[in-house]
């Protein structure tokens, strides 16, 4: 088995290796994980489990946190995120929240859209008495996730999405102001298409009491879309999510309106689906010519092909939490096989996060993925026949595919910490920094292995250059590194916020759900470029955006290793 980092050793003994009278070794989870996943093959189990269990166990690829720690146990619980609705009567709002405390129980995280519910101080005819409005509930949920721990080892995550249109919407956006309050829920605005252009033309804008469908309010639309921005330059959020460009790629428009996404929003999901994720981990795809690092193109064609039948098998083996989700997950049956590791992948082929070369290879890359995956989902369907909504699908009658959709690009966050790559398609935070948050009370320290190899490959590692480093997650200011190198190297918050959208783009282009990125902004950002960034991220037909101003959060769970340095860092 491949060896573990430090840090992924640590989380997997923290979350993930089951305890019973011996704890599981890393290498008996990925055999667990397999022969779960193989008990849904007809035939060639011990070939099949070779390829599930091998691909884990060289961290090649790895499914979603409920896999790993779910799959094998009692009606364990695979899936990493749900949809759930939020209906206007009281019995529906606390049935959903029941639903949700079983999902977080068992590893899944939720996202639900609130724009059904009437606003605050509507009349409730029922009682003659009015209405707590969307954001009260909000807080209610928050609560309860609190207190119902993710399979009982972190806490429960929630998306939050109200419409732009709701007639509480300038109170939702604020809502988070006080960085205290909603602490358990990402929040975003359900933007529209009219919306953009009325901000863009400075117009007048409804808002709407979904009880009544009657107007509640006229503003300027400006002054709504100043005010997101405002929050999100003070808070990190809200985010936005554009519901026409995500009904525009809708592959089951038959089915209805996507009106929510799973909590980081690389998944946008009907009522009651769920979303069965997984990523290859890119540095992993690199094979040496004898003169330069390359894409092994053969090895990611075979990775994706088991990669996407393990992901189907995930679907197939599951333990479904309601009857709901079962059927519309089972008739679906979409997956999202995304990667990790592209910053390090473009390091290891001395292409620089911020060129045009990075964003060109970023479309030629996802474009293979999404090909190779469409192959693989393809072959499924000839064997195991096509999902069942198939006919109600953009892909009938010609395309036949196993899957409604094949690729998300999701943040990989604990799975990219086992894996010991870079986060998602994010570029590297800093060259050393402090992980908080993630395990109760502990930190953990990253240097960027690549990095140190890197830079002693080109004769560059020195005692040095190595307290530059933990000292400021950085080389920009060391004088006799040349420029190629230093640009090799630019960090997240040296990287203008151009180059962060045109990568986001770029993967969008070829993923069929969506791609979870933040946008991360050094801590003097101005109100002016976040409203550039969100505008811009409409015009490039993203899904979705998050920008994350550095230091406007007191609990910050990436930080350089420079703030408040001690000897843990060295």
């Amino acid at each position: 088995m491949t060896n573990l980092s430090p840090n992924g050793l640590q989380i997997l003994q923290a979350r993930y290796l089951r305890r019973t009278e011996v704890t599981e070794t890393p290498d008996e989870l990925f055999q667990r994980v397999a022969k779960h996943l193989i008990t849904v093959e007809d035939e060639d189990h011990e070939f099949w489990f070779d390829r599930f269990y091998g691909v884990m166990r060289h961290l090649e690829f790895l499914p979603n946190s409920p896999t790993l720690m779910n799959a094998g146990l009692p009606k364990g619980q695979l899936s990493a995120c749900f949809v759930l609705p939020v209906e206007d009567n009281l019995e529906a709002i606390f049935t959903t929240l029941k639903n949700a405390a079983l999902i977080h129980n068992s590893g899944g995280g939720t996202g639900y859209n609130f724009s059904k519910l009437r606003p605050k101080d509507d009349i409730i005819t029922s009682s003659e008495g009015s209405s707590a409005g969307a954001i009260a509930f909000m807080k209610i949920y928050d609560t309860a996730t609190e207190y119902v721990k993710q399979a009982g080892k972190r806490r429960g995550a929630n998306m939050g999405i109200l419409n732009v249109t709701h007639s509480d919407i300038e109170a939702f956006v604020t809502s988070k102001s006080d960085r205290e309050s909603l602490q358990n829920f990402n929040i975003s605005v359900g933007i529209t298409n009219d919306f953009m252009n009325a901000v863009k033309n400075n117009l007048e804008w409804q808002l709407v009491n979904p009880r009544t469908k009657k107007v509640s309010k006229t503003i300027r639309a400006k002054m709504l879309w100043d005010l997101i921005v405002d929050e999100a330059l003070k808070t990190g959020e809200p985010g936005l999510i554009f519901l026409d460009t995500i009904n525009q790629d809708n592959r089951l428009p038959k089915q209805g309106k996507i009106n929510c996404t799973n909590p980081c929003g690389e998944v946008p999901l009907f009522d009651f689906e769920s979303c069965n994720l997984g990523s290859i981990n890119l540095t992993k795809m690199v094979v040496h010519d004898g003169k330069k690092n390359e894409i092994d193109w053969n090895k990611l064609d075979k990775t994706i092909s088991i990669a996407i039948r393990f992901l189907d098998n995930v679907i197939s083996s599951n333990h479904y939490l309601l009857p709901n989700i079962k059927h519309i997950t089972l008739a679906n049956r979409k997956i999202g096989l995304g990667v990790m590791g592209w910053a390090e992948l473009l390091i290891m082929l001395s292409i620089p996060y911020a060129s045009e070369k990075a964003v060109d290879l970023a479309e030629v890359l996802m474009k293979f993925i999404q090909e190779k995956s469409y192959a693989a989902s393809g072959n499924l369907a000839q064997i195991r026949g096509c999902f069942p909504s198939w006919k109600e699908s953009r892909y009938a009658p010609n395309t036949l595919l196993r899957n409604a959709t094949c690729n998300s690009i999701a943040p990989t966050g604990s799975i990219s910490v086992i894996a010991d790559a870079s986060y998602s398609i994010e570029p590297l935070y800093a060259l050393a920094y402090k992980r908080t948050e993630i395990l109760n009370d502990k930190t953990q320290i990253e240097i960027n292995s690549i990095f140190v190899e890197k830079m002693k490959s080109l004769g560059f590692w020195t005692e040095e250059i190595q307290n530059e480093v933990i000292a400021n997650g950085s080389i920009q200011n060391i004088k006799h590194i040349p420029k190629n190198i230093k640009k090799l190297f630019e960090t997240s918050l040296e990287i203008p916020w151009k180059y962060h959208l045109l990568h986001q783009r770029a993967f969008q282009k070829y993923t069929d759900n969506a791609v979870s990125k933040t946008i991360n902004l050094a801590s003097n950002t101005t109100a002016n470029e976040v409203s550039e960034i969100y505008k811009t991220a409409w015009k490039y037909g993203l899904k979705g955006i998050t920008i994350y101003r550095n230091g406007s959060r007191a609990n910050q769970i990436l930080q350089p290793c420079g703030v408040n340095l001690e000897d843990e860092c060295s």
